[in-house]
């Protein structure tokens, strides 16, 4: 794949997670790999699971790094000592392979290019999996390990899961298959079963300030607000800082601040924003974070507390002076529900988006406390 083609494992601007270099609050899920592999109990399939951008596509280009550099313990005199990193100098020439996209041990299977409509898929569809069969064979030959990345078997339909099951079933020899899922109750139960599970967690504020500092990314907008907003997911704070997303947040804040009455001007300018041609990804994260701001309203009146960190200045005032109660929290939690069904449905059949979003600020208004 070019750097020029849309890339639905990587989040555009950022690294790809193959280049990477390092991953920043997952060492459990390292370690309990590393047990595995210097055991000699390898498994051969494998389910890295956990919230959208903690790091899962990295744990996992930095899994099959280490496994295609790395000779198997066999518990002879010549074995090298149990290694507790997964870590591979760039300059092996295993290292060099992968970077370049030229490793014959390795293949990522993600979303393709439908060839007829020229758009990216919305599913690992079956052909998609059926290529790994002609993967295995040319592969077959050297007689080395094989790696599979799907990223992310969420998104395979019912026949591409189908045919994935058939090779879990009966997996080709020295293959490890890495699955990439962050909702692993979506796939089938006897995919499932067939694959031992790495759990990885959300990271806290220094990790994600360590990890956006070593993103490659120059980061807009204060780290701990980008890790409150994103909840302590990487991939969500960069993705949120290429697209201004703190500031967008604190200008929601800011709108909602002089409930009930609306600023019908800067309610307006806010529409008109996320109108605008092309302007789709930013209409996508508008919504994402009246959602995110629903729900620390609804939250503050529920538990009688704000959260334990603000996103923007002056957001811990805003949010105890509109969510007094746990009866005003439940009003912001049916609102969130209501806006939400309300904007999928109107996104899905091409409302006028400014027309959606001052509809949407207008129900926000009639929730609030008078």
């Amino acid at each position: 794949m070019t750097d020029d083609a849309p890339q639905p494992d990587r989040v555009e601007g950022a690294r790809h997670p193959r280049d990477t270099p390092n991953l920043i609050g997952q060492s459990a899920a390292e370690a309990a790999f590393l047990d595995a592999f210097n055991s000699g109990k390898l498994h051969h399939a494998w389910m890295l699971t956990g919230p959208r951008g903690v790091g899962k596509a990295t744990l996992a280009w930095r899994i099959a790094r280490f496994l295609l550099a790395t000779p198997d313990p066999d518990g002879g005199m010549f074995d090298l000592p149990p290694t507790d990193t997964l870590e591979i100098d760039p300059e092996h020439p295993v290292a060099r392979r992968v970077a370049a996209g030229a490793e014959a041990g390795l293949k990522s299977v993600t979303r393709t290019l439908n060839p007829d409509t020229k758009k990216m898929r919305k599913q690992i569809v079956v052909d998609d999996i059926r290529a790994l069969n002609g993967f295995f064979q040319m592969s077959a030959a050297d007689g080395g390990r094989r790696v599979v990345i799907i990223d992310d078997a969420d998104e395979m339909n019912p026949n591409a899961a189908n045919a994935l099951l058939k090779m879990l079933e009966e997996p080709p020899e020295r293959a490890i298959l890495l699955l990439l899922s962050h909702q692993p109750s979506s796939l089938l139960p006897t995919i499932r079963s067939r694959c031992r599970t790495l759990r990885l967690g959300t990271l806290d504020a220094d990790q994600m300030a360590e990890a956006l500092a070593g993103s490659g990314v120059e980061v807009e907008g204060d780290p701990a607000a980008l890790s409150e907003l994103s909840g302590g997911s990487v991939g969500g704070a960069l993705r949120l800082s290429l697209m201004g997303g703190v500031k967008t947040y604190a200008d929601l804040v800011g709108l909602i601040s002089s409930l009930p009455q609306l600023d019908r001007g800067r309610a307006i300018k806010l529409a008109e924003a996320a109108a605008q041609r092309g302007a789709e990804a930013k209409l996508d994260l508008l919504f994402t974070l009246l959602d995110l701001l629903l729900v620390r309203l609804a939250r503050t009146g529920a538990t009688g507390a704000p959260p334990a960190r603000a996103a923007c200045p002056d957001e811990i005032a805003v949010l105890q002076r509109l969510s007094p109660s746990p009866a005003q929290g439940r009003a912001w939690a049916d609102a969130a529900q209501q806006i939400s069904d309300r904007a999928r449905h109107g996104l899905a059949v091409n409302l006028d988006p400014a027309a959606l979003v001052l509809d949407t600020l207008r129900q926000i208004g009639q929730t609030a406390p008078r």
